[in-house]
Order: C-alpha cells, then structure tokens, then sequence
C-alpha cells in the first residue's frame, strides 16, 4: 500500500490520526533556514552534541538547495504526501502515549537550571538583514534545551540601554527568527523595548520536530532562559504572540503573570480555523480559546479586518473571553501579515506599553499596598482590644457601688 510497512498499517489502525493531529501537521510551514549558527568555543554541552550540531550547520552549508529539492519531491505527488502525513500523525500519537507518562520539570511550578551554549549568528542573504554590522552585534544568540529533550535556538535583541520592559515574541508559522530580526530590531527600537525570542522545534538551527507538545514545550524554555540567563523579573515580561505563536503565548500566561500579553491574529482552536466549528472538540488542536478565561494578566488583540488566514470572528471571541482585556485593536482593511505596516499597529502597542501596562500595575501596587494597611490595622485593634477589656474590668471592680437597703 505505497510503501506502508506493517508495522506501520498496525499503528494506523490501532492508533488512528486524529483530526487534530492533520490540523496541527498544515499548521507549521518551516522555511529553510535564513541563518547559521557559529558555536563558540565556551560552549557547555558534551562535544558528541557540538560535533552533531557542526555537521547539521556543514551539510546545510554545503547542500543549500537539499530543502528546496526534498520540498520539491514531497510536493510530486498529493496522494505519497498524504500517506505520509497519516504516517507520522500515527507515529505520533503512539509516541504522545509514552511521552504523557512522563513528569516534566515546568509542572513543578518552578525555575528550573539550564544547559546553553552560546553562538554566533550568520545571516543569509534570505534573511534580508536591513541593519549594518554594529546593530548585528546586539543580537545575542544561544542555545537551549527543552525539557522534551530538544536544543531550540534563542535571540535576545538589545535594541534600548535601559528598557522598562523585554516582549518575549513568538513568530508567525511560515518564518524563523533570522527572518524576523530586523523587524525585531526596528519594533523594540520604536518601543524602547528589548525582544527576545526563539525559533520553535524544526525551525532554523532548533532540534526536533514542530507539533502541540513541543510548541509549549519550546515557550516554556525560552521563559526559563529569559529569567535564569537574563534575571528579568515577570513584572518586566510582556508575551507577544503572532498568529500560530499567540498559541504557546496563550498557554504560557495561563500559568504565569506577566506585565501583559499580546495577541496579534489569534486563532481560537485548529479545528475552528480548519473545519469553522463553533465548538472545542476532544481531539481539537491548539485549543486557545478555552485557555484564555485564566489569563490574570492584561491582554491586547490585534486583528486585521479582512485577515483571510484567521477569521476576525477568532480574534473578537477571544477578546471576549479574557477577563482583563483592554480596548482591541480592529485593523480595517489589514490581512494578516500586513498588519505592522499600519501607523496604528505602533502607536497602540505604545499606549499599551506606556499607559495601560504601567496603570495596572501601579493599581496592583495600591490595592496590595492597601490591603497590607488593612491587614496591619486589624493587627493592631486585635493586639488593642484585650487591653481595653481589662481597662474596662479593672474600672467596674474598684469604681464604689451603690447598694440599695430595704427602709
């Protein structure tokens, strides 16, 4: 049956692709690499890795059309490629089966340490860098690893001596982080913001497969990384999400406070976006939007009118289901990937930052600083009150009394 093997039609039988699975599948769209990465020589993990990660960059290096080629043979024929996607949807799933039993270090609640190695980035001319060599020094590159056991590369962009606050950026399904660099640099400029960032599992120089799993997987090392390599308090972290990345975003601040989250073109769930279903099905896919409701953070939609990706129905019910969401921002006649050309796109991330981030925060800081007030005082009228009790005793027993005799 075109190259399944038995093994194989047992697993497609027995472990079925969910529906969900082909969502996620034609949801990541790796492009080839737009940079390469020059390990130092400081490098902190074992050389049977550093050796692995040279030989990847060289075979890239040397055979640079071996992604255009393989894209090429996959795209011959619909039915092989299908076969193939129910294939690795099957392999998949089994392996979810194994993979759920294990405990993970981010379900402790806790920083966990990393392993980094820290990198040189080289941009290719895909990469379309639109800054000159001083600007490209401020691009701090490493690597990481996920607690699913995969190296993902990291980019912190230093775009401001002294910011208030670094967004934490995940990109759009279709780019790397070398490709978005420069808006990178541009954006934070404007902002007076540093952006970090990272390239998700099977993107640009990061190990391993894109799917779900690893998805949160990779957010959660890059916030790890973020605090742990950087020291920045979550107070200073605003989450940016764009399109297939406001889904870990989603996920993350779920779990953790934060400054404030963006969402630029969410998506409610695969399947909605896939089959328009106006429900969240048991084997739906990067289903968000019933993961918002326990955001504590403020949170900023952005969506284009007339976004032919995302519907703007995705963005509207999402809006409506964050409980602390500011005033959203509907571009009219933006699509989805032209949205950061509008002057409004700025201007509103700037009051966002500026204003709506630094008010809510300073009201955290009233209410708690009242609510210590509080909690003094009442501390201080139950310390007080035994001793006006015995004030009071103490006057009724030597005050004289009248006692009234019988005539």
């Amino acid at each position: 049956m075109n190259g399944l093997s038995v093994g194989e039609l047992c697993c497609l039988f027995c472990c079925p692709p969910f529906p969900s699975q082909i969502v996620a599948k034609l949801a990541f769209l790796p492009p080839p690499p737009t940079y390469s990465l020059i390990v130092n020589s400081d490098q902190t993990y074992p050389l049977n890795e550093q050796s692995n990660l040279q030989m990847g960059q060289n075979q890239q290096q040397n055979n640079p059309n071996a992604n255009a080629s393989n894209r090429a043979n996959r795209n011959s024929s619909g039915f092989s490629n299908f076969i193939e996607l129910i294939r690795n949807s099957g392999r998949r799933l089994c392996s979810s089966m194994v993979c759920a039993q294990q405990s993970y270090p981010h379900q402790t609640g806790q920083l966990t340490s990393q392993v980094v190695t820290n990198a040189k980035i080289v941009m290719k001319e895909k990469a379309e860098w639109q800054y000159g060599p001083g600007e490209l020094e401020k691009l701090e590159v490493f690597l990481t690893r996920t607690e699913r056991g995969h190296q993902i590369a990291c980019l912190f962009v230093r775009c401001t001596p002294n910011p208030k606050y670094t967004i934490l950026f995940s990109h759009g399904n279709a780019v790397d982080i070398g490709q978005m660099s420069s808006f990178y640099y541009g954006l934070g400029s404007r902002l007076d913001c540093n952006i970090f960032t990272y390239d998700y599992s099977g993107y640009g120089a990061s190990g391993g497969t894109p799917n779900e799993k690893n998805l949160y997987a990779d957010i959660r090392a890059a916030w790890n990384a973020l605090r742990c390599r950087f020291g920045i308090s979550p107070s200073n972290i605003i989450l940016y999400g764009q399109s297939i990345g406001t889904v870990p975003t989603v996920d993350l601040a779920s779990k953790y406070d934060c400054a404030g989250v963006i969402l630029h073109a969410p998506l409610m769930s695969g399947m909605r976006v896939a089959f328009n279903t106006t429900r969240t099905w048991c084997c739906d896919a990067f289903p968000s939007i019933d993961k918002v409701s326990k955001i504590s953070s403020i949170v900023l939609v952005i969506h284009g009118t007339e976004d032919e990706v995302i519907d703007l129905s995705h963005g509207i019910a999402i809006h409506e289901k964050c409980p602390k969401a500011v005033d959203p921002l509907w571009v009219e006649g933006a699509g989805h990937n032209d949205i950061e050309i509008y002057a409004q796109y700025v201007e509103r991330l700037k009051r966002f930052i500026n204003e709506e981030i630094r008010m809510h925060q300073y009201s955290i800081m009233t209410a708690a600083h009242a609510q210590q007030v509080a909690a003094s005082l009442a501390q201080s009228v139950q310390a007080n009150q035994p001793n006006t009790q015995n004030e009071k005793s103490f006057t009724a027993l030597s005050a004289p009394q009248n006692v009234k005799t019988a005539e």
